[in-house]
């Protein structure tokens, strides 16, 4: 069997910084595709671009300026600047017949010297996923069951280590959360490592934050992202990633939000390390 990262995460090339790829309904998200699947495609077709193995990309940014759909994709690199020890790309992914689509701008950097520390820590304490209930455990008796969309049943499972259930009756206090995620079928590399670019995916999830702030709602609202920037860290060697969101301010119909994600080991035991941290800005809107 195909991995599902892998295969959707996959670009061919057709010519002159032209890339194509294909985009299942999955990973759709109320209702248009989660913007960190097609950032990774657009990173995907930058590194392909590229050619450099000993460059990996490092930060990226994504402006979504226009709406994309699952199924056929196309995606423009332009190579901006391409050097010895770093390289600056930019790719457009849109549908086929689509004037403009999601920007992603990303810089590649080889190894060099410098210093090495850590000075963000993690939320304690750290449970080992297997004793955390799981998104996809049935709720209480008497509260409503919801179809799952398939993103979360197929695809990422996620099980909550901070932050209330849809059902949970509590009062509101910090805007944080904190998640064990990890895909279905992890797309490991032959080298142990867990593919970079799926960090990207997992680190698209923040507008939680904000739902945790607030509180239950009679009015159902949506968070679709205004921007999405990822920097990667070091790497990731566990299925598992616990990542750990806060929104640091909402406001004029916006908010912003962090993640950042750890590396702690399979059973939550080994000493956290920081592989990515993650940037966001979100709108609002309501249910009518």
């Amino acid at each position: 069997m195909g991995n599902a990262f892998f295969e959707t995460a996959s670009v061919q090339g057709t010519g002159d910084g032209h890339y194509v790829a294909e985009l299942d309904e999955r990973w759709n998200l109320r209702p248009l595709p989660q913007g960190g699947i097609l950032t990774a495609i657009a990173v995907r077709a930058m590194e392909a671009e590229l050619g450099h193995d000993e460059q990996k990309p490092r930060t990226l940014h994504t402006a979504f300026a226009a709406q994309v759909t699952h199924g056929r994709l196309e995606i423009d690199v332009e190579l901006l600047r391409a050097g010895r020890s770093m390289s600056q790309l930019r790719a457009e992914v849109r549908n086929p017949g689509a004037a403009r689509g999601h920007l992603t701008t990303c810089v590649f950097g080889s190894p060099r010297a410098g210093f090495s520390f850590t000075d963000l820590r993690p939320p304690e304490p750290i449970p080992d996923p297997v004793h955390c209930r799981s998104f996809r455990d049935p709720p209480p008796d008497g509260v409503p069951v919801f179809e799952p969309m398939p993103f979360w049943a197929e695809l990422i499972e996620g099980r909550p280590v901070i932050g209330h259930a849809p059902w949970d009756d509590y009062v509101p206090d910090r805007a944080e959360r904190a998640m064990w995620y990890r895909f279905d079928e992890s797309p490991m590399l032959d080298d142990g490592r867990l593919d970079p670019l799926a960090l990207i995916v997992l680190a698209d999830s923040m507008p939680g934050a904000v739902g945790e702030k607030v509180g239950r709602s009679d009015r159902a609202w949506f968070a679709p992202s205004v921007d999405l920037s990822v920097h990667l860290l070091d790497d990731c060697r566990s299925s598992w990633v616990l990542a750990h969101n806060r929104a640091r301010f909402a406001g004029d119909g916006y908010a912003s939000a962090d993640m950042a994600l750890w590396d702690c080991g399979d059973d939550g035991g080994s000493a956290p390390r920081l592989v990515a941290y993650a940037t966001q800005l979100f709108l609002f809107t309501f249910q009518s």
